[in-house]
Order: structure tokens, then sequence, then C-alpha cells
């Protein structure tokens, strides 16, 4: 984690004493908190312009709230918790303050092996504990066409891994599309063709379910 700024002067004479006493005295300035997005296509902003995908209306969502903050697009198309953690160690470089975890989507659509994926996100959290690097883990819901058993073991993985590893938690990357707690029926003015990927309509409803998490996770590099 950075460490704030402070400002001295050199004494010379009183009124640079002064100065340098005013300045030790003055609030210390926060550094930029950089924060790398680690997830598949929904990370990376499929189908859309940079500007309209997560990680820039995210990025653009905290700063309207004086966040000085950077967001790292660690998104890949296509991308499993394997490919994940194969990643994880080089991705979060030296100045990374944070880390946004949103991956399952693409083990869950292909059916694999929740304790596959329970297994991967570990090692992923594992990593970013013994590097310090606080984490927002973002659930993904599985469907029931797998069966309710798949479909329970899938969903367990995220709570439980956030309360082993005590990181905050968001329940599902798509929690701002809910109303009344729940997914609409009709999701076609948020997705695109494909049914799948969000468009910057549902970008921009994930974004502000999203973004509170993401402040806590600013939050906590404060203490």
């Amino acid at each position: 984690m950075k460490h704030r700024k402070t400002y001295g002067a050199l004494r010379r004479g009183s009124k640079i004493a002064l100065l340098t006493l005013g300045l030790w005295a003055a609030p210390a300035l926060a550094e930029q908190v950089d924060i790398l997005a680690l997830g598949d296509s929904l990370t990376q902003g499929y189908g859309l312009p940079e500007q309209d995908g997560f990680v820039r209306r995210l990025e653009t969502w905290l700063r309207e709230r004086n966040h000085d903050v950077a967001i790292v697009n660690a998104g890949v198309s296509g991308d499993t918790t394997a490919g994940g953690l194969s990643r994880v160690e080089w991705s979060l470089t030296p100045e990374i303050d944070a880390m946004i975890l949103a991956l399952g989507a693409n083990d869950m659509l292909r059916g694999l092996d929740p304790e596959v994926a329970r297994g991967n996100l570990e090692g992923i959290l594992e990593v970013a504990q013994l590097q310090n690097t606080p984490v927002l883990l973002i659930g993904i819901e599985a469907p029931g066409n797998y069966g309710a058993d798949y479909k329970q073991a899938f969903d367990a993985i995220y709570p439980d891994l956030a309360e082993e590893y005590e990181t905050l938690y968001l329940d599902s990357f798509f929690a701002g599309l809910r109303e009344n707690g729940a997914l609409p029926d009709d999701l076609s003015q948020f997705v695109q063709a494909d049914g799948l990927h969000p468009n910057p309509t549902g970008v921009e409803r994930i974004v502000e379910g999203v973004g509170p998490k993401v402040e806590e996770l600013i939050d906590k590099l404060d203490h």
C-alpha cells in the first residue's frame, strides 16, 4: 500500500521556519489508488468501445465521487478461474493497491466442476493475501439447468471464500440489474444481442451496484 506524502521546508530564518511548521501541520496528500480488475469478458468490456466498458465506467463513477483512482483492466474474454490463477502473480505488480476479483462465469457456462473453480479462486486469494492486497470478491450465480446440486455447490463458492479470506464481497456481478431483489424477466434493455454481455445501459446499472463496494475497498486502504 502506498504511503501518504508530507511536505517540509528548510529552515532559513523565522519566516521559513514558520512556513515549515505550517506545512507539517497541513493534511497529508493521498496518492492515486491503483486497482486491478481481474476478470473475464464482463470485466474486459466485450462488444463495447473502451469508454463504455465496465472498467472505464467504474473508474469514472469513482472519480466523480472524488476518488483519485486508476483501474487496470485485467479482463480476458473467455477466461476461466484457471486462467486467472495462471496470471494473477504477474498481474499484481508492485504499484497495485487492491484487486477486484470477478471470475467464474465461464467455468459455470462450461459446466466445470465447482470444486475446481473453488480451488482456483482460493489460489488467487492466497496470492493476494501473501502480497497484502485487499480484495473485493464478486460472485456469479449459476442457473438451474445443470441441476440443483451443481447450482448449490457453485453459488456457495463465493460467500465461503469471502468469509475464509475476510474479503469484501458482492454476491453477483449483476446485482445492479436487480429490481425488487430479483433480476427482471426481460433483460433485453440491459444486454447485447448475444443475451449475455451488458450493453452501455446495463454497464451503467452494474457499476451502480459494484461502485459502493469498491468505495469500501478503497476505504480499507486507509485503515
